[in-house]
């Protein structure tokens, strides 16, 4: 093994570190014969002096392969592995749609997932909203509801990349979350542990993004793309636009309702739909199930209306230990809030700006995400029926429908959301739903 310290010493003097370096050092992280002050070291020379693209896809194969590593190929799928990994938003409910509707055109979906992270909601906490639903299940049942629903979201074991878990514990209380280099790696070593064939990211952009600025987030979606192939996983990113809320809900079982009646064609928020299609249609181009976007966005719209993406859908919640009438009576398992009220605009006009983030913010403070980890969350709360920007708000339409616990928690929400959405006399400047998509051509 090679000492940790002359490692550190090396980035620090701003040289490039070998492949070699780079595994001692993550090995010494994964069996913890490397110090959590030398984790901080470590972190804090690349948060300087940064990586080349050669150490970022080094650092990334390295955490990756400090745990266990998924293998497919006893499974003998009659189709490839393809998954889709989002920066996160606010009512970003992708994934409980695309999973099915991509297993029902061939691909096999196994989707490991997190939880809320700041003022973006996670995947896993949506899922835990339905009654029985196992985020844990063994690698057994995993394999096999993959198989059979051709899809199976579940939450990240301790074995997959552990190495990461303890850099990112480090990083999170030594401020050096926010470097590309350390991103790229601990978002893609949990993701090609998975075994994939073809990954699609999803970098959002806009108020409620996990970037900052336009350009941060098209610098991200640039390196993921770049170390991912690095790494042997074909992967292409889209930047999509998250400069509002995406679906017309945000809150757990709000969500899980908007995406059971999106997957049964009950109603189908058009931003929703737009990213959802582009990302599947990303996934089944990269992974070879359709020769170019428009046979993939065929393939889907077939999916979504025979009524095999809902399937799917229904057969993952039965397969992880759901309700297997949950597609047909959702509103029979999903919790409900006391008070359910619409938030009226103090003014009339036009919806012209959103404060994404602070929409986020508010649902957690009544209780639809954490805080602190420790934090129960509230499964019922938050908002639907939400206004999209360019649309008039008057006494006839609110801002949005309310839903939480008691009278002061929603007036407390009503004024944030209130305060959120800037209402004008002009309609804003449109943004694209995509704003580009980022291949191995472009890095």
């Amino acid at each position: 093994m090679i000492l940790p310290q002359e490692i550190i010493r090396k980035k620090r003097d701003n040289l490039a570190l070998s492949k070699e370096e780079i595994y001692s050092f993550i090995q010494g992280v994964a069996n913890d014969s490397v110090s959590e002050s030398q984790i901080a070291a470590f972190a804090m020379a690349i948060y300087f002096n940064d990586m080349t693209m050669d150490e970022r896809v080094a650092l990334t194969c390295a955490m990756r392969d400090s745990g266990m590593t998924l293998d497919w190929s006893h499974m003998q799928f009659d189709g490839p592995v393809v998954d889709k990994h989002s920066t996160g938003g606010v009512g970003d409910v992708t994934s409980l749609m695309l999973g099915p509707m991509v297993a029902a055109c061939g691909g096999y979906v196994p989707m490991i997932s997190g939880r809320g992270l700041g003022h973006t909601g996670g995947t896993l906490d949506k899922l835990e909203s339905i009654p029985g639903y196992n985020i844990m299940p063994s690698n057994q049942v995993f394999g096999e509801v993959t198989r059979d629903a051709g899809v199976a979201i579940i939450g990240q074991t301790g074995s997959l990349a552990p190495a990461d878990k303890r850099v990112y514990a480090t990083r999170d209380v030594t401020a050096t979350v926010d470097n590309i280099s350390l991103i790229t790696a601990s978002i893609l070593s949990k993701k090609l542990a998975a075994g994939l064939d073809a990954l699609v990211m999803d970098v959002k952009v806009g108020s409620g993004a996990f970037m900052p600025t336009y350009e941060d987030s098209e610098a991200l979606a640039k390196s993921i793309v770049g170390v991912a192939n690095g790494a042997g996983t074909k992967t292409s990113a889209l930047l999509t636009d998250m400069n509002q809320v995406l679906a017309s809900s945000a809150g757990n079982a709000l969500e899980v309702k908007e995406a059971v009646d999106f997957l049964t064609g009950r109603y189908r928020n058009p931003r929703l739909y737009n990213v959802t299609m582009a990302l599947c249609a990303d996934m089944l181009v990269v992974s070879g199930l359709a020769t170019d976007v428009n046979q993939a966005k065929q393939k889907l719209d077939q999916a979504l209306d025979s009524g095999r993406a809902a399937e799917c859908f229904a057969k993952m919640i039965a397969g992880l230990g759901g309700p297997a009438d949950f597609v047909e009576s959702p509103d029979q398992y999903l919790a409900t809030a006391s008070v359910i009220k619409p938030v009226y605009a103090e003014q009339s006009g036009i919806a012209n700006a959103m404060d994404t983030r602070a929409l986020g913010m508010a649902i957690i403070e009544i209780g639809g995400g954490r805080r602190v980890a420790s934090d129960k969350i509230d499964y019922a709360v938050g908002l639907n029926e939400m206004i999209r920007l360019g649309q008039q708000v008057d006494e006839h339409t609110p801002l949005a429908m309310l839903h939480a616990q008691t009278e002061e928690q929603w007036q407390q929400a009503a004024n944030a959301v209130r305060a959120a959405v800037k209402v004008a006399d002009e309609a804003p400047s449109a943004t694209p739903d995509v704003y580009r998509r980022i291949s191995l051509q472009d890095v």
